[in-house]
């Protein structure tokens, strides 16, 4: 797990060419989100040959479990803004990176007391939090009691998935992203070698159903956060954190939670608004209901190269604007920009082509229940293809305001997208124009559509070509 960046690694980001090492960079996240993905695609691919209920239980679970992690996430994004900014800075200056190791240990320290007690709260908070929802009866009678026996597992290790999310936040603000990656690859074998043997209950293993999905899921979070945390405190990789870093630093924790709160906000509101869409999707009979899920899951799948380089563009704008050189920044989100274009339209074209094989790899014909879903999905998957090329713009757009620092803007962004258009759009579509299953499926195109443009328009007034830390000592500037 050596083999880190030096602080000659930070500098290549700031200085010299910048395409080809934003792309060093960005590969390894692009990586790690398709790892990331592979827990719940690992999930829904053995629970589709367990039956379509299992798989509606992870629609109905994901976006209610979503909404307790999001607001710990922000926190984690906040770190690794402060981490890339005073790592640019000291690049910048040749100088220490120490203020780096202290933010990072603070965010570190933060995140895990946060992530505890969102585990405690959404724990006690299922059932009262799956009664909201307005289900179909045969959702509620056959679906809703698979998701809460997942949802009591899952939040039972919060505290292990929020200390890998941090491990991984704090190197990519540095600037490492191979590190975290390895780590990612030995979790992600472990969830996936799991998951058949405690759902189906191989060899001496009990059969347990949707609850040996989450088990596996939380012994495989454990074994990331035991290895990343190695890294980080017994290794040289990453920023120089000291025991004693952990203890928060008040002034360390407000600048987190200046910058933290409007992501965390960002990412909450959005998983908020897929709360309130998908009690929308449970007024359907459970085909529907699945196909949703299971179609918010390709697409996941197919938006994972944006993420990946939008977190890359995060990582090379905060470094940039740190060492105050805000024409690199400009320069790498341009770039980033023609990159996410040109991968998008392709993998939208195989999309709206191919559907059908696409879908059947998660949801065999033969699953029970399996054949009305499969329609619906198909559907969904060949509209959706419309707006890849604009999720991939909104992506990188978003990820170039977190990396400036400009947390708040993001915000507006993606409240934007779902708020405004995407959850009004929906209940006019269903319960308004009486458009059923299609009119769901082109409000979702709808929002990251509208999303996109108004971010472009945001993006090129230029607003956020300056760092929030002075170089180099750190100290936080007004937005």
């Amino acid at each position: 797990m050596t083999g880190s960046p030096s602080s000659a690694h930070a500098s290549d980001l700031v200085e010299g060419d910048l395409l080809r090492p934003m792309l060093r960079v960005a590969w390894p996240l692009v990586l790690i989100q398709l790892l990331q993905v592979m827990y719940n695609v690992a999930d829904t691919f053995w629970l589709g040959r367990l039956s379509a209920d299992a798989v509606g239980a992870l629609s109905l679970a994901f976006p209610i479990v979503f909404l307790f992690i999001s607001v710990g996430g922000g926190f984690t994004a906040a770190g690794a803004i402060l981490v890339a900014q005073h790592t640019g800075a000291s690049a910048a200056s040749s100088g220490s990176d120490r203020e780096a190791g202290r933010v990072a240990g603070t965010a570190l320290g933060f995140v895990m007391i946060v992530a505890t007690a969102l585990g405690a709260l959404g724990y006690v908070a299922v059932e009262p939090a799956l009664a909201l929802i307005p289900a179909d009866a045969a959702t509620a009678t056959e679906v809703v009691p698979l998701a809460a026996a997942y949802m009591r597992v899952f939040f039972l290790a919060t505290p292990f998935l929020f200390g890998f999310y941090a491990f991984v936040a704090l190197m990519r603000g540095f600037g490492d992203t191979r590190a975290p990656l390895r780590v990612m690859v030995v979790s992600v074998a472990f969830n996936v070698a799991l998951d058949p043997v405690l759902i189906f209950g191989w060899g001496p293993a009990p059969a347990l159903g949707i609850e040996g999905a989450a088990w596996a899921t939380f012994a495989a979070r454990a074994v990331a956060t035991v290895v990343g945390w190695y890294v980080l405190f017994g290794t040289d990789a990453g920023p120089e954190i000291r025991l004693g870093d952990l203890v928060p630093d008040p002034e360390i924790v407000r600048r987190i939670v200046r910058l933290g709160v409007p992501s965390a906000l960002e990412q909450s509101g959005v998983s908020l608004a897929f709360v309130v869409l998908t009690a929308l999707v449970a007024t359907f009979p459970p085909a529907v209901v699945t196909a949703y899920g299971l179609g918010n899951r390709l697409i996941s799948l197919v938006v994972l190269p944006a993420m990946g380089l939008a977190q890359a563009v995060n990582t090379v704008v905060g470094q940039n604007l740190g060492a105050e050189r805000p024409d690199r920044a400009w320069r790498a989100v341009r770039a980033a920009l023609g990159v996410v274009a040109a991968v998008m339209l392709p993998v939208a074209i195989l999309a709206a082509a191919f559907p059908v094989p696409i879908v059947q790899v998660f949801l065999p014909p033969g699953s029970p229940d399996a054949a009305g879903t499969i329609d619906y999905a198909v559907t969904y998957l060949r509209v959706a293809s419309v707006m890849f090329v604009f999720l991939g713009v909104f992506e990188v757009i978003r990820g170039t305001f977190r990396g400036a620092g400009r947390t708040t803007t993001a915000l507006a962004l993606s409240l934007v997208a779902v708020w405004v258009v995407r959850v009004p759009a929906t209940y006019g579509a269903v319960f308004v124009y009486d458009f059923g299953t299609t009119g769901i499926w082109w409000a979702v195109v709808a929002g990251d559509v509208v999303g996109a443009i108004v971010g472009l328009a945001w993006l090129y007034r230029g607003t956020w070509t300056s760092a929030v830390v002075d170089p180099p000592a750190g100290t936080p500037a007004d937005d």
